[in-house]
């Protein structure tokens, strides 16, 4: 049954053009082509990924965080309370009005100090800004990296200049040794960056991410199997053209360098909607959508990759529109902040806290406070970005 299976999946016509198997792509006459047995080297890469990330994080990510004085806050912690901490891990981390006056009554509580309280706690849980820096610190030197190593893989190449070039000869391409390490390097990373997103600071666009490196996965495994290498690693290039300049941005943000943040966001907005909304939909999509059918028919293989590249445009379009957002924010005057994530709550300061305490007293309202239906404005719901 799975000897079936196996044979059904490998079928040469899903994924290969026509008059075409895979016996044409294997090695002879000293050409060397991609195979699948080479996508296991990527794994044990992905977990030497994650043990460099951390030796990094700690030798150089945390001086140089300190280096840049990145300062976290002083978060005051919530009060130990068994109620509350048992809702807020049972039931929501953001109680309704009406759930919090419920749980000041059942606590004896002031219903201040209850939303208090969820306040607290939920920065008891949000990341600090040295694990934010820290993160950003490797991806920004990762990025960095492979943006120059694919310039020097592509820059000497024909199709770098001409996308015609792409197809010349496809698909009996034989493969480069630079190809080769481009690949193993770029996948190996990306399911580093899968292994790790569970324990990785989580943002707004989580779901997102998920699908974008599945995506990301995929595609460059698929394209490595049937030797579409150079479309592949066009299409690296193009992303990782811009993700640095996010990353260094994210970087001085945390650090508190909010004009040099604000002037990287600038350029990095600017590289972002130039290769992802022009040159990958208007040149590498149209290489890959157009170009081939003048060589074969259209099969399976040639849909699927065209899908998944679909799948990565309508990512960004949608990290595109929050960049917008911010951009907007700049250009009004408000500075450049993370759409994607959550900005930590205040107290208004403790000192303000207190004092309304001592004039209201601990479980009344103020009376001339603004009132709904005849409970004071609970505005704990509230949740801001950066």
């Amino acid at each position: 049954m799975l000897h079936t299976v196996y044979e059904w999946f490998w079928w040469d016509r899903l994924w290969l053009p026509y008059n075409l198997t895979w016996s044409d792509l294997e090695d002879r006459d000293g050409r060397v082509y991609a195979k699948t047995s080479d996508l296991w080297v990527t794994i044990p890469l992905a977990l030497l990924f994650l043990v460099i990330r951390q030796l990094f994080e700690r030798f150089v990510g945390t001086p140089l965080a300190r280096l840049l004085s990145v300062r976290e806050r002083v978060r005051l912690r919530a009060t130990p309370n068994a109620v509350l901490e048992s809702f807020y891990r049972s039931s929501s981390k953001h109680p309704t009005q009406s759930e919090v006056e419920t749980l000041s009554q059942q606590t004896g509580w002031s219903v201040r100090q209850a939303q208090r309280w969820f306040r607290r706690r939920r920065n008891q849980d949000r990341p600090n800004l040295l694990k934010k820096f820290r993160e950003a610190s490797w991806r920004f030197t990762f990025y960095l990296l492979a943006f120059i190593a694919g310039l020097g893989a592509l820059i000497d190449k024909p199709w770098f200049y001409d996308l015609n070039e792409v197809w010349k000869g496809f698909p009996t391409l034989t493969m480069l040794p630079s190809q080769y390490w481009y690949y193993m390097i770029e996948l190996g990373f990306y399911w580093s960056l899968l292994f790790s997103v569970a324990s990785d600071v989580k943002r707004k666009d989580f779901k997102e991410q998920i699908v974008h490196h599945v995506a990301t996965i995929i595609l460059i495994s698929f394209s490595w199997c049937v030797n579409y290498i150079r479309a592949g690693t066009l299409i690296m290039f193009v992303h990782d053209s811009s993700d640095y300049f996010l990353e260094s941005a994210k970087m001085f943000n945390y650090a508190g360098w909010k004009n040099t943040c604000n002037a990287i966001f600038i350029v990095f907005a600017v590289v972002f909607i130039i290769t992802r909304l022009v040159i990958f939909p208007f040149w590498i999509l149209h290489c890959t959508w157009v170009y081939p059918v003048q060589l074969y028919p259209p099969f399976f293989g040639y849909y699927f990759f065209n899908g998944l590249l679909l799948i990565l445009q309508c990512l960004h379009i949608f990290w595109a529109a929050l960049i917008l957002r911010m951009a907007a924010k700049f250009l009004t005057g408000k500075g450049v902040e993370d759409e994607r994530s959550d900005r930590e709550e205040t107290d208004n300061t403790e000192e303000e806290e207190e004092e309304k305490e001592k004039v209201w007293g601990a479980q009344e309202a103020p009376k001339n406070g603004p009132v709904r239906n005849g409970h004071p404005s609970v505005n704990n719901n509230h949740r801001k970005t950066e």
